[in-house]
Formats: C-alpha cells, sequence, structure tokens
C-alpha cells in the first residue's frame, strides 16, 4: 500500500502508539493524537505530527479540524482507537460514569468521524476503523458499561458502514482481544474508587478486579496487533477484523452456548455464586 495520511487517536500508550510506529514503519503520515500533549513528546518522527485531543471535548475536535485542514487536504485513514473501561457491578455505576463511559467509547468516535468527513472524503482510499472489543460480543460481569458501549459502537459502525459506501468510504470494526498494553492497570485502578465500603459486591472485589485485568491475561503485544490489522486492512478483509487471544473464541462462546449455561459459567468464574449465600 502506498502512504497515506493517517489520524489516530488514543496514542499515548498500548495499540494507539503501536499503530503509530507502525504506520510510521510503513511509509505513512500520523497524526497522532491524545489528551495529554506530554505523553507523545517521546514519539519523534519527521512523519509523525503530534497534536492534544479530549475526544470528549466537541470544541477541541473542531480546533483540530480546523488546524488541520490549513496542513493536509486529506485524510486516508481514521483509527477511533481512544478509550476506557469502568468496571463494576452494573447497579452501582453512577450516572456521571455511565455518561463518561459512554462519551468516550461511543460518542466520541461518532464525533470525530463526523468532522472529518471532508478530509475523508478527498481521499480515493478512505478508511475509518473503529476499534471494538469482543467484549461487545460477550457480555461479563462487572463489566457491563465497558461492554454496552463496545456492543453500540459496533453497531453504529454497522449502520456507518453502509452509510458513508456511497461516499467512497470505508468503515471497518476491529474487535481486539487479549491486547497487551496499561488498559488492565487504568481500570484497575478505578475499582477501588467505584465500590463502596458498603458494597453489596464487597465480597467478592478480588474478582471484580480480576475482570479488571482479564485483557492482560495471556495477551498479543500491541505490536503484533497492529502488524496483523495493517497487513489485514491492506489486503482482502470483510467488514469486522479480528485480532489477538480470545477474539475468535469468546465470539463462537456466545453463538453456540446455550444463555443459560453462558450465565452459569461466568456467574461461577467471577463469583457470583457466593454473594447467594450472605444475600441481604
Amino acid at each position: 500500500m502506498s502512504s497515506r495520511i493517517v489520524l489516530i487517536t488514543g496514542c499515548s500508550t498500548g495499540i494507539g502508539r503501536a499503530l503509530t510506529e507502525a504506520c510510521v514503519a510503513r511509509g505513512d503520515t500520523v497524526i497522532a493524537t491524545a489528551r495529554r500533549l506530554e505523553s507523545l513528546s517521546d514519539l519523534q518522527h519527521e512523519r509523525i505530527k503530534r497534536f492534544a485531543l479530549d475526544v470528549n471535548d466537541a470544541s477541541a475536535i473542531v480546533s483540530l479540524v480546523r488546524e488541520l485542514e490549513q496542513q493536509i487536504d486529506h485524510i486516508d485513514l481514521l483509527i477511533n482507537n481512544a478509550g476506557y473501561a469502568a468496571m463494576g457491578p452494573v447497579v452501582e455505576l453512577s450516572r456521571e460514569t455511565l455518561l463518561r463511559q459512554f462519551d468516550t467509547n461511543v460518542f466520541a468516535p461518532v464525533e470525530v468521524t463526523r468532522q472529518l468527513l471532508p478530509l475523508l472524503e478527498r481521499s480515493t482510499k478512505a478508511q475509518v476503523v473503529n476499534v471494538g472489543s469482543v467484549s461487545g460480543i460477550l457480555t461479563t460481569p462487572f463489566s457491563g458499561a465497558y461492554c454496552a458501549t463496545k456492543a453500540a459502537l459496533h453497531s453504529l459502525s454497522d449502520a456507518m458502514r453502509m452509510e458513508l459506501a456511497p461516499f467512497g468510504i470505508e468503515v471497518v470494526v476491529v474487535q481486539p482481544g487479549a491486547i497487551r498494553s496499561s488498559f488492565g492497570d487504568t481500570s484497575l485502578a478505578g475499582v477501588s474508587d467505584l465500590l463502596a465500603d458498603d458494597s453489596r459486591y464487597k465480597k467478592v472485589e478480588k474478582n471484580i478486579q480480576d475482570r479488571a485485568v482479564a485483557s492482560q491475561q495471556n495477551p498479543t503485544t500491541a505490536e503484533d496487533f497492529s502488524t496483523q490489522l495493517l497487513d489485514s486492512l491492506a489486503g482482502k478483509h470483510g467488514p469486522v477484523i479480528r485480532v489477538g487471544n480470545g477474539s475468535t473464541a469468546l465470539p463462537m462462546m456466545k453463538r453456540w452456548l446455550p444463555l443459560s449455561l453462558l450465565d452459569k459459567i461466568l456467574s461461577k468464574k467471577f463469583g457470583l455464586k457466593a454473594l447467594k449465600q450472605t444475600r441481604r
């Protein structure tokens, strides 16, 4: 594939950073964004343009697009990667936490894509890649909010794929499995803040913590993930690309196991049966 202009959100760590480096290695020019510009300070290359971008700030997105329009005439590849996971029992998540989860993982990718449409339309090979998750296929206890946002992003991407095709823009969803990054650490750090001392789930706090770091169990490296994703995008591929440990097995469990059996397996794994004995 010839050199492209690529914009990636969430480049401070993990997948976003690895994708930035992989794209540059292939000869692309990368517009790397992150909420804090200083987190990109070590990404030094003549073909990396660094910008601060809080994807939850609509005015910041508009400002970035205006600045980019002064520097480039098109974008070939947009990777909506920025995201985070709020872990904990759904009924104990505050409205503010839920809104932030949906703002970052659902509303932001749509808004970034909307604002960048004029630049994407000027490309002869435009692609939008929304980073979903196998968690959007298989919902587990204590990650309901995160799973819901990824399921919503998958569904919105289905609609966008059909709606943007007439304008020459291809929309692809990547559904990673376990990928090595700081994602789990960030999710784990939020568990203690979300779980109150008198929580009815306090007894299984360790199980909630285990769910927060589940993506770091036998993970695929972010570098291998990036290589496989970019290779897939450059070749023949479908509208959904799955990469990483568990990216095939977990959707298969959801498809083929009876829901009642799946509930039993997941309830046991995450300690929910222990709660029945101490019910208030």
